[in-house]
Order: C-alpha cells, then structure tokens, then sequence
C-alpha cells in the first residue's frame, strides 16, 4: 500500500492527453419516458465537439440543500472538466432532486435509493435513444467504456453500481443493483458504513444506510474523502466514515484524503455556491485531476495517466492530500 503525498501546482496534464481543453456541447433535457415511474427521466449530455470511440461517466448528484445543484444542472466544475478532455458526462435528475418537488408520500421518497441506481442502468439500456436525440454524438460513443461517479448521496448511489449491496428496509430482501457494464467509479464523499456508525437521525430516516455492504463491491473505484468532513448529522464517527467505501471492500481501489476538505470538497457541486463551506479553486483542481487521471486509466488499460497525475501532484508545492491503494 502506497501513500504519497501531493500537492496541486503543476499546470502540465500527462501524455495520454492533449493538456488542451476541447470545447463542450451540452444538451438538456433529454428526455426518456420511463413507464412507472412518476416523471420521466431527465438528463444532461455534455461531450467534447471532437473525437470518437468517447469513454462514458454517469454523474449522480447528491441532495444538498440548494434546488438545482441537486439535479441535471449541478456539478458543473466536475461535468465540464471530464467532458472538455474526452468523456461523454450524463447527468440524470433523480426523483430525489428538488426540482421535481414530489409528494412526500411518493414511494420510495425521500432519497429513492433503489430509483436512483435504476436510473443509471435505465441510462445505459438507452444510449442508443441518447445518441439520436443528440445529433452531435451520433456513433462518437463507446459503450464498452462505462464509469460511474457520485457525490455524497451520489456516491452511494454510484457504489450500489459497483457492487455494494444493503437489506431493503420494506420488505426486508437484499438488494443487488451492480451493473455489470459499470467498469470503474469515483465516490466522491460518499456515506460510509451503517450500524452503529449512523447518527440517530440517520438511522430513523435513512434506514437503507443501515445494512450497507461494501464487502461485495469488486468494481475499481477511486474514493475521495475529505479530513475534515465530519457529516454528524448522517454519522457519530467523524470524517474517517466516508473513507469506508475504501477500506471495507476488496480492491482494486485507491483513496485520496484531502487535507482541509469538508463535505463540498472544495466546491464541486457548482461554481460560487453558498453551500460549499470549504471553497478552494485548488481543491477543486486536485478533485478535477485525479478523478479524470484515474478514470482514463481505468477504462484505458495500459494508460499511465492516473500514475503520471500524481507524480505531478506530488512535485508541487503546498500539500493538499495523499492518496494509498490496494
């Protein structure tokens, strides 16, 4: 297990891209129709106007207090950065955001934990519909390269994709919603594990994060943490809990523990929203690199971006984190 330190100083992006942003064309709302579901699915499209055979990240937002961060509309830091240098972003809104305002008695309210992941998988079952209400991505995608990324409530949703399971508190039943053509993920502050490590309120109003198993998510996974994200109003145990999704499942994974970071690592949810409550361009930066660095290798075997990323981190100034693996 490696732990180097790093630092965000560098401008330089190593070889397996251009270091030069393409310009992005984004499109929403696409909309697909989903029989039973209260709404149709909405989501956003953004791609670099350039290159073909364009690896795929699915982008969950998480449930923060402002409306339209939590929706197809937030996360613009993250979304505009992965698609200027080679991925297609596809943001869905779950039935969770506050754009949709959903009766409380809707089923499944008011995280739709279970919905949330479906969405995801409902995405990649209509890449073909996404592809010809976008003309400008027609044949540009590449199906086989699929990554899931997830922000706080996100992140659990991305990691239910990779493999992690937990007991439906409604009827009792395991619940496995791992895709298979999910080929790598980023957690990005994600809830850690449940039990005794939930806060009270969490447990009564959030029960699915009771019996959350990390043990059975095989997928590769980048999970991001920051030190000072003590989140106690989902959990008793302090910022060490987000870092679960890492330690309490079987590689191959990498965590980066950012130094200072609170619960908006930086400000990744939007630009100049009033709540991130650790605003660092440069946190952001070091969030935008090492998640496009990471996925790029993943889904390009052979690649060296993710070690070349942070031997860059690592030659600046002014630490920001560290990252290990296993």
């Amino acid at each position: 297990m490696s732990e180097p330190a790093f630092s965000v100083s560098e401008p330089a992006f190593p070889t397996g891209d251009s270091g030069l942003p393409s310009p992005v064309v984004s499109v929403s709302p696409v909309v697909l129709p989903v029989p039973g579901r209260p709404v149709d699915l909405e989501v956003r499209v953004s791609a670099p106007l350039t290159g073909g055979d364009l690896p795929i990240i699915l982008l969950s937002h998480g449930q923060g207090h402002s409306h339209h961060l939590s929706s197809l509309n937030g996360y613009a830091p993250l979304a505009g950065f992965w698609a200027a240098h080679g991925f297609v972003v596809i943001q869905p809104t779950h039935l969770s955001s506050r754009t949709l305002s959903l009766p409380p008695g809707t089923p499944g309210a008011p995280m739709y934990w279970r919905s949330r992941a479906e969405d995801m998988s409902r995405i990649l079952d209509r890449l073909d519909t996404i592809e010809a209400a976008v003309p400008q991505l027609r044949g540009r995608l590449d199906h086989d390269r699929v990554a899931v990324a997830g922000h706080s409530m996100g992140g659990h949703t991305a990691s239910l994709l990779l493999g992690a399971r937990l007991t439906d508190p409604d009827d009792g039943t395991e619940a496995d919603l791992a895709d298979p053509r999910v080929k790598a993920g980023v957690l990005l502050a994600a809830p850690g594990r449940g039990g005794d490590a939930l806060s009270p309120w969490a447990a009564e109003q959030l029960p699915f994060l009771l019996t959350t198993d990390f043990t059975t998510m095989a997928t590769p996974a980048l999970v991001v943490v920051g030190d000072q994200d003590a989140s106690p109003h989902l959990t008793v145990r302090g910022p060490d809990w987000h870092a679960d999704p890492y330690v309490l499942s079987p590689g191959p994974k990498s965590l980066l523990t950012l130094f200072g970071a609170e619960h908006g690592l930086g400000g990744i949810s939007g630009y100049d929203v009033a709540e991130t409550t650790d605003d660092s361009p440069e946190r952001v930066a070091a969030v935008q690199r090492s998640t496009w660095a990471y996925l790029r290798t993943r889904l390009h075997p052979g690649d060296t971006a993710w070690d070349e990323v942070s031997d860059i981190l690592a030659a600046g100034s002014g630490p920001l984190g560290r990252v290990e693996s296993k």
